[in-house]
């Protein structure tokens, strides 16, 4: 049984969360977890009164009742770090047992968006008229996010500095624990181009400068990736991909899924030896290793089609 205050409980959080920065990763999702549990745990609670951490785990678990197993997993998960964490100081520290929440894997279908669909996305974006969120923004973030692979948030994070346009290069920072360089080809450089001038008018026009967010809304800050988030699932509910009400349907993460998965495709009719490219593949979007990437390739009818050829033409010959 390991009892702790208010204090000690956020001492321990800060201690962590240095450590974990200190390794190079960023940390964001599972430090927003832990605030989570700690306003949770501190609610009505004096700084120097002591609690049960067994007890206040299984109790902010059980807060949420309609949270999706794989996300109590992920929540529970960081939880248990800084438990472990403090175990190196106090051998006799509580750490919670992962049965707590053990389905781990999520069965999310993504969408795999197709080349009509992108279109349309980008028609739907070139004529959206928002509050904070123009065109020529939402028209750069939907084809970098596509054309690219990105992770969402990594493209919506973009500075300026991070953009070379005559290299044709993006520098992805320190994201999931890894800093990469990723190219691109003259389509995606030419709308840079064309967004640039109409970028540097609307922050002369709200008179702000030295603002190095590449994405930014009309406002003359820079766009939240919960922001961006909600503007693109509404762009897919006015083209009837997503459902009006609830989560079901494309995300604008799925476009990092068709972007593998359309790349996968290509190689397939180009003939290309697929196991050697993958490991290319698994570097450019950012993973430790191959297993990383193949979550991203699902099968589609096309590429279906593409393998079972593939197949028949190797026994025939």
């Amino acid at each position: 049984m390991t009892r702790v205050t208010a204090n000690s409980l956020a001492r321990d959080i800060e201690q962590f969360l240095a450590f974990k920065r200190a390794l190079g990763c960023p940390y964001r999702r599972g430090e927003a977890t832990l605030r989570s549990f700690q306003r949770f745990a501190c609610r009505n609670r004096k700084r120097t009164a002591r609690f049960d951490m067994a007890v206040t785990i299984n109790a902010w678990l059980s807060h949420y009742p309609n949270r999706k197993p794989v996300s109590r997993a992920c929540e529970l998960g960081a939880v248990r770090q800084l438990c472990q964490f403090r175990r190196r100081r106090d051998p006799e520290a509580y750490v919670p047992s992962v049965s707590l929440a053990p389905h781990t894997e999520s069965h999310y279908t993504p969408h795999i968006f197709s080349l009509a669909e992108i279109r349309a996305l980008v028609r739907a974006a070139d004529h959206h008229q928002g509050r904070n969120f123009w065109p020529g923004l939402l028209r750069l973030l939907i084809l970098t996010t596509y054309c690219t692979g990105l992770r969402f948030g990594e493209a919506v994070r973009l500075r300026c500095t991070d953009v070379d346009l005559g290299a044709r290069v993006l520098h992805i920072h320190a994201s999931k624990g890894r800093t990469r360089l990723v190219p691109f080809g003259p389509d995606l450089a030419r709308e840079f181009h064309q967004y640039w001038p109409q970028r540097e008018e609307l922050l002369r026009r709200k008179g702000r400068g030295n603002i190095d967010a590449v994405f930014i809304g009309r406002y003359g800050r820079a766009v939240t990736l919960k922001g961006a988030s909600g503007v693109v699932r509404r762009l897919l509910r006015e083209l009837g991909l997503k459902r009006q009400r609830g989560r079901v349907g494309p995300r604008p993460y799925d476009l990092r899924h068709a972007f593998a998965v359309h790349r996968l495709t290509e190689w397939y009719r180009q003939g290309v030896d697929i196991h050697a490219r993958l490991p290319w593949l698994s570097a450019y979007m950012g993973h430790v290793s191959i297993l990383g990437t193949e979550v991203y390739l699902h099968a589609t009818p096309q590429l279906l089609q593409f393998a079972s050829d593939r197949f028949a033409r190797r026994v025939a010959a």
